[in-house]
């Protein structure tokens, strides 16, 4: 896309113990000496990819891309045990500090808007700005909307084969019934119920189809981490407090400087959560575009670059 940057050159790459028999993969890209910024990525469980760092500017940012617990390269490879929000937020303090970073951007989307968020909630002082895509603040309603009711209607062809694999009986709660598949003992049964998961997903991310990355949801490796690790946290209700947590938290990070780019047609994360957030939090600017959920569509690159464009500027 001509909207996006050349490819970085890489500045370095680490292995990060951060406890719990946990090791994340980390790696920089762009310029050493420019404005620090975390890419944090969706699913949970999606993992990075080097082509994240084609939304800044190479020579005004230093691109950290890091995969979460369990996902892309860290390791164990889909480990569930002390995988938690709150242990992704402690990583990227562990991250930060391991780094030198004193402050830096915080760039997310989708489920990677939602860790942006807990983290700006709990650590607003290490927080330079926030660019948040395909709002997602983990509440009940958002979670129903995406695996019971809700995107089933908008694609009733795709939900037809994310339904296969669970008996009738059991599709009243599919989180649940779909968790007990993928934590249990029978492999070829989790595998099988790991793909309709994840090419559900991948099936309605984006407006108009791409098979080629829809191919990546369909591969078994893949597809059992990014299954696994999501029903995980969505069975557990994301790990926080209470239902709508997120949004009581706004006045902790208020005065950071923030972009919410929400697509219009977006049926992974619709727009009525980035608009809930808009409204508690009127400062950020917000964009609403013509657009469905991936960061890839032209309207939502064109206007992720020209918010880290605008926020390079804040360099510490």
């Amino acid at each position: 896309m001509a909207v996006l940057y050349d490819a970085h050159d890489e500045l370095a790459r680490h292995r990060l113990s951060v406890g719990d028999g946990h090791d994340l993969h980390v790696f920089e890209t762009g310029a050493a000496d420019g404005a620090p910024v975390v890419v944090l990525h969706g699913g949970p469980g999606g993992g990075v990819s080097p082509g994240y760092a084609r939304y800044f500017d190479p020579e005004r940012y230093r691109v950290v891309l890091m995969d979460q617990r369990g996902a892309g390269a860290s390791t164990p490879s889909g480990g569930l045990e002390h995988n938690t929000t709150w242990d992704l937020v402690g990583d990227l303090e562990i991250a930060r500090e391991a780094l030198g970073i004193e402050r830096w951007h915080v760039f997310g989307g989708s489920w990677g808007s939602t860790l942006a968020l807990a983290y700006a909630a709990t650590h607003p002082d290490r927080v330079l700005s926030m660019c948040l895509r395909g709002i997602f603040l983990a509440r009940a309603r958002e979670v129903r909307w995406l695996y019971q009711f809700g995107a089933s209607e908008v694609y009733p062809d795709a939900w037809e084969r994310f339904i296969a694999p669970i008996p009738e009986g059991e599709r009243g709660d599919l989180v649940h019934a779909y968790h007990s598949r993928l934590t249990g003992d029978d492999d070829a049964v989790a595998t099988t119920c790991a793909k309709a998961w994840s090419v559900w997903e991948g099936s309605i991310s984006k407006l108009r189809q791409d098979p080629a990355a829809l191919a990546r949801f369909e591969e078994d490796a893949f597809a059992r981490v990014f299954a696994s690790i999501e029903c995980h946290y969505f069975v557990n209700d994301s790990f926080f407090p209470h239902d709508g947590w997120l949004l009581d938290q706004v006045d902790a990070f208020r005065h950071v400087p923030a972009v919410i780019v929400q697509g219009r047609y977006d049926t992974v994360c619709p727009p009525r959560s980035a608009w809930d957030l808009h409204r508690a939090w009127p400062e950020a600017s917000f964009e609403l575009v013509h657009a469905g959920h991936s960061m890839t569509d032209p309207a939502i690159a064109a206007a992720l670059v020209r918010a880290t464009d605008r926020f390079a500027a804040i360099a510490r």
